[in-house]
């Protein structure tokens, strides 16, 4: 079902769902488990989603039962083909599978209806001639009660009537509704009377133009999972208010199972929205490039970006599931990204910023290779050749005129070692007629190959390099988070918070051979994680940037710079 942590780091019972669930079986409530990851196909999954997935999906797994993929599709108007293939697309990249077991609201529409005429037809329903906005004012507030509606005491057989003519096309959207005859006095104003079914003539990517009134979540999802043998409805909390209702059309349906609804707190992220209403309104308006623009939160962002599914599943672990919602910072995120790849990720050479470094005593027309490791916290993944030359390239950053205390680089007079190769000592910076630095002319100590001096001798700067005649040119975006305080939207502008300066690209940078072939994320060495985007061409290489080896940004912004 899916390619989690091993059965030692997901053991039954360490969390509250878990504890629910192993007791459920051993008392015999329920012969398997059975969940659902149930998903509205109107937009993209974002990191908020990975922790549902990751529970329902690992909850069935880990006691042996099995996880349902069911699209809630009862709102066409603002659904599409292309969210249903994206969800499928994230979460078998995730590390999830829900094998055979695809279902769609849809697929119950008949039933679903039918289950409507029975709360009709037992006095529990009626049809009402309402506006929303007069519903909506009529529902009372959380200290006063609500309005009855002056059509709910139509009789059985009128509201019988209504219902088959609102399915068969008769009246226009908006002009009727379904609702549920319970109490318009509940303290818990879910209760009171909620819209079962509402008129809407839109076509549907599955059933075409073959219904006009659909199920509202309320109706469609407790019936569903009651279809479907769903044993335990498992939720994050904005649904604890809903459970209730949930339990109430269970009751007084003739539904096939009783499943129960259990929620656990969302996941809420620091810098960062998790409402796909707004993450569209972001793409729409193309204050990003689309939903897998690197910046954005969503899962196909995220792969974008270069985040490997196990550092999102060892994310959600670190989280846990609790019953309170908090929000975690961004360097939990960021941690559980950095260690995943400091496991994983290959080492490459990369200059972001070049200026040319020529080391003149150094043959001219002769190359070599030198021996770099790929991954030192991985001797399995061996080592690569990196050609050497007279004339190379190393980052701008990494020569200063007149340096300051504490700065270890390449200096006029100072010998540094260039990585796996060798020592060398700036003799010269060439400037341009505008005082711009464009070569630096260094030597070389050619007993020095592979970083160390026969002689003893130490050096306390090492800096990385590329070789000039083997570079690779590419394009780099440097991203960093899209907001620019971690509770975004709290002064009441969520696009007041968006930071101007999330994406930085450079036209210019330098790289390693080895990068042409490198399809996933890899380490720059002293630089971060980088990853190709699609965006690459065969002449052009684009790496966006995943990672930066230090939290820099947050912990500047937290300072209030």
């Amino acid at each position: 079902m899916s390619a989690v942590e091993p059965a030692a780091e997901t053991e039954a019972g360490r969390d509250f769902l878990r504890d629910i669930v192993a007791a459920d079986l051993a008392a015999g409530r329920c012969a398997a488990v059975v969940t659902r990851f149930p998903p509205e196909p109107n937009g993209y999954l974002h990191i908020g989603h990975a922790k549902a997935i990751a529970i329902n999906f690992g909850i069935a797994e880990e006691f042996g039962g099995r996880c349902h993929l069911r699209f809630d599709d009862t709102n066409p108007a603002k659904e599409a083909q292309e969210y249903i293939d994206a969800i499928q697309r994230d979460i078998h990249w995730l590390g999830f599978d829900w094998g055979s077991h695809l279902y769609y609201a849809s697929d119950y529409f008949e039933q679903l209806y039918e289950w409507a005429e029975h709360l009709i037809r037992q006095g529990l329903a009626y049809v009402d001639d309402q506006s929303a906005d007069e519903i909506r004012a009529a529902r009372g507030t959380l200290t006063a009660p609500g309005t009855s509606s002056p059509f709910r005491d139509r009789s059985v057989a009128e509201n019988l009537d209504l219902f088959r003519r609102m399915r068969a096309g008769e009246f226009r959207n908006g002009a009727r509704v379904l609702r549920a005859k319970i109490d318009m006095g509940s303290g818990n104003i879910n209760l009171r009377d909620p819209v079962l079914y509402r008129i809407l003539h839109a076509a549907h990517p599955r059933t075409g133009t073959r219904w006009c009134i659909y199920p509202t979540y309320d109706f469609a999802h407790g019936q569903s999972d009651a279809i479907e043998g769903v044993t335990h409805s498992l939720c994050s909390l904005e649904f604890e208010d809903h459970r209730p209702l949930y339990d109430w059309l269970i009751e007084h349906l003739p539904v096939p199972a009783r499943p129960r609804q259990y929620e656990f707190a969302r996941l809420n992220l620091g810098y960062t929205v998790m409402s796909k209403r707004f993450l569209k309104r972001l793409a729409d308006e193309g204050r990003v490039s689309g939903w897998d623009d690197p910046r954005m939160p969503t899962l196909a962002g995220l792969r974008r970006r270069g985040v490997p599914p196990a550092a999102i599943r060892e994310f959600v672990r670190r989280v846990g599931v609790a019953r309170a919602n908090s929000t975690v910072d961004l360097a939990m995120f960021d941690a559980a990204l950095r260690d995943t790849l400091n496991r994983t990720a290959p080492r490459r050479m990369a200059v972001l910023r070049p200026v040319k470094l020529v080391i003149e005593n150094y043959p001219p027309g002769l190359s070599e290779e030198i021996e770099a490791v790929n991954n030192p916290e991985d001797a399995s993944a061996g080592t690569r050749m990196l050609p050497f030359g007279r004339e190379l390239y190393i980052e701008r950053d990494d020569f200063l005129e007149t340096p300051p205390k504490n700065f270890y680089r390449l200096a006029p007079g100072r010998e540094v070692r260039l990585r796996y190769a060798y020592f060398v000592t700036c003799r010269e910076a060439v400037k341009d007629a505008a005082g711009n630095i464009i070569e630096l002319h260094c030597i070389y100590d050619p007993a020095t190959k592979g970083g160390n001096a026969p002689d003893g001798r130490r050096v306390r700067g090492t800096i990385h390099w590329v070789s000039a005649a083997h570079a690779l040119p590419a394009e780099i975006r440097l991203y960093d988070p899209l907001f620019t305080r971690p509770d975004p939207g709290a002064d009441g502008d969520m696009m007041a918070d968006l930071n101007p300066n999330s994406l930085e690209t450079l036209a210019d940078a330098r790289l390693e051979p080895a990068l042409a072939e490198d399809d996933g994320t890899v380490q720059f060495e002293r630089l971060g994680y980088f990853c190709r985007d699609p965006d690459s061409t065969p002449g052009r290489l684009v790496f966006n940037r995943t990672i930066g080896l230090h939290d820099t940004w947050t912990k500047m912004h937290a300072d209030g710079r």
